[in-house]
């Protein structure tokens, strides 16, 4: 049996011991609609914080660079704040609308965007980058599923799981929320989802290797598992809640306790991200059939029906190109490629075929190393963000239309952005 224990949130821990001062509570005292305070004390709350409302939701994007994080209007693309942080450090919606999480060398630092709604009202206030941290020793990836986010620290291998709607109470209460820890056997780069009905879906692995994922229920005990998901990495849920997990020879699936492998068109197909929707059977995955390729670019997508367990090998447009950066599912289930030749080319995800291209910026290659900025895009509601670091530039462009509706001059250049709706 796998140990999960929840910590109070006197026990977590904040980075300078005491959280925040008591001028930074009251810059970022909000409120929130599920758990927190409402009505009239959110609004008072948000009076004393001179913070300020607004006709809708403000929505913000949180963009690093080397030596800081850029927060963003994301409607204007103007820089709200410009916020130093030394390292090499990646964002990740937490999920709340209003806050990102900031993997730094603690752990997953939380960015308080200066935007969010609550009650019906909306309010924005001065960005802020906390004193809070969920613990994390090399910190990974992030999953937001249901009414959870969930965290894994590579290097310890333990899940953090939280609320969360009670993220929203942080810059009011100066302490983070209640969390429950999993541990893993050994520490490794791994990834867990917990679904609806509390089952934990994590990842099996050490600092060697990974081999698969096991499912553990609310008690810790060990329900189902897969070794047959070499290399696993890369998460999602689908429509019916089907998880989907990519594998170096195909995709793992979990659908009513138990699991099912899909194995790759070629001996060696990995599939290392997933994108998927709530609402969609399908699956799209990067997909590389060459284990002797270099570089970061790929031409081909695997598209996973998870209904039927079937799969198939999408070509991209001739002459075009992608990263793992650049693929989003749009509101409609389809998805939307940014290619190397600079425009954003639609996928029709039912039937597996490309259709119109929006030039946005220009040609471009990938990186010679993971870590190194280049072209990514950002998918959200109607809008597709789309960063150039080349021109130190952002663009937002309308996805039914393909019309560059802002672009931010950022004078930087942007590495991962996350967007909060505010």
């Amino acid at each position: 049996m796998t140990q999960r224990h929840t910590t109070s949130r006197h026990q977590t821990r904040a980075l300078a011991g005491l959280a925040l001062a008591a001028s930074a509570a009251l810059a970022l005292t909000a409120c929130s609609s599920a758990g927190g305070a409402g009505g009239d004390a959110a609004t008072g709350a948000a009076s004393e914080a001179g913070a300020t409302t607004a006709s809708s939701a403000q929505p913000r994007i949180a963009a690093t660079y080397d030596g800081g994080v850029l927060v963003l209007d994301a409607t204007t693309l103007e820089t709200v704040a410009d916020i130093e942080l030394a390292g090499f450090n990646r964002v990740n919606p937490a999920g709340d609308g209003r806050h990102v999480l900031v993997s730094t060398e603690e752990g997953f630092q939380v960015l308080d965007t200066g935007a969010w709604t609550a009650d019906g009202t909306s309010y924005t206030a001065e960005p802020e980058l906390t004193d809070l941290v969920f613990e994390a020793p090399t910190p990974g990836h992030v999953v937001r599923h249901g009414d959870k986010t969930i965290l894994f620290s590579d290097g310890t291998g333990d899940t953090t799981v939280f609320d969360t709607a009670d993220l929203l109470d942080v810059s009011s209460t100066g302490e983070l929320p209640a969390t429950e820890t999993i541990s893993s056997p050994e520490a490794h780069h791994g990834v867990s989802i917990e679904l609806e009905d509390g089952t934990l879906l994590t990842t099996i692995g050490d600092s060697e290797s990974r081999v698969g994922v096991r499912a553990l229920d609310a008690a810790g005990e060990e329900t189902a598992r897969s070794e047959e998901c070499p290399s696993v990495h890369g998460e999602g849920t689908t429509a019916e809640e089907v998880a989907v997990f990519g594998c170096s020879d195909g995709v793992l699936l979990y659908d009513d306790g138990a699991f099912t492998k899909i194995a790759a068109a070629d001996d060696y197909g990995r599939t290392g991200n997933a994108y998927v929707t709530d609402s969609s059977p399908v699956m799209l995955g990067d997909y590389n059939s060459d284990p002797d390729s270099e570089g970061y670019e790929l031409t081909q997508l695997t598209a996973v029906d998870t209904a039927a367990a079937t799969s198939q090998v999408l070509d991209l447009p001739d002459g075009v190109a992608y990263t793992w950066k650049g693929v989003g599912r749009t509101a409609d289930d389809d998805a939307l490629v940014l290619g190397t030749d600079g425009a954003l080319h639609v996928l029709d995800v039912a039937t597996g075929t490309f259709g119109a291209s929006y030039p946005v910026i220009e040609a471009w290659e990938g990186p010679a190393e993971w870590q190194d900025s280049h072209p990514s895009l950002s998918v959200v509601g109607d809008t597709a963000y789309v960063t150039d670091p080349a021109s130190g530039s952002i663009h937002a462009v309308d996805v039914a239309s393909g019309e560059v509706t802002a672009t931010g001059d950022l004078g930087v250049a942007a590495n991962e952005i996350a967007v909060v709706t505010g």
